[in-house]
């Protein structure tokens, strides 16, 4: 006689739904966070540094004026939204390939705790230091996709190495 599953006296286990947060490690996201962070300043001190300093040395104004003037103008906030992209992304990748599954939902939520740190950072500035809504509304927008964008190269470099996920 041949077993039918069709036959069983129990019902079927219910499907049940696998929650926002399953899988989820937090300790590579909050690392992720980090290294976003020390990497935005990173790069955008490397940036000034070696290519707007060249540009402002002939001027002749205090060298921390001109400064704030650069990252205050159309070119420096450009310039600061993609290295804080970039940032964001290199925390995202970190995130994603130390939790080693969920990879994209990994470098998002680095995005999402750029976004609240941003936002934290934000209400301790005056008015007269605070970057304009345009720039904070792309700067929110880009940092989920950015971190997104990590965790996708993460998993390409984890399968590019040929480790497994999970």
């Amino acid at each position: 006689m041949q077993y039918d599953p069709r036959q069983s006296s129990s019902p079927p286990s219910p499907i049940e739904p696998t929650g926002f947060f399953t899988g989820i490690q937090f300790r590579p996201i909050l690392v992720g966070v980090v290294i976003d962070t020390i990497s935005t300043i990173a790069l955008t001190t490397i940036y000034y540094s070696f290519f707007v300093v060249k540009e402002l040395g002939a001027q002749t104004e205090a060298a921390e004026d001109a400064m704030a003037q650069y990252w205050s103008s159309t070119d420096g906030l450009i310039a600061s939204l993609l290295l804080g992209s970039l940032g964001t992304l290199i925390g995202g990748l970190y995130a994603a390939y130390k939790a080693g599954k969920l990879e994209m939902k990994h470098g998002a939520l680095v995005g999402i705790g750029s976004i609240l740190l941003g936002l934290l950072l934000q209400t301790g500035t005056s008015d007269e230091n605070a970057y304009p809504e345009w720039f904070m509304a792309l700067s929110f927008a880009a940092a989920i996709p950015a971190g997104a964008l990590g965790g996708f190269f993460a998993e390409m470099v984890r399968s590019a190495l040929g480790r497994p996920s999970g």
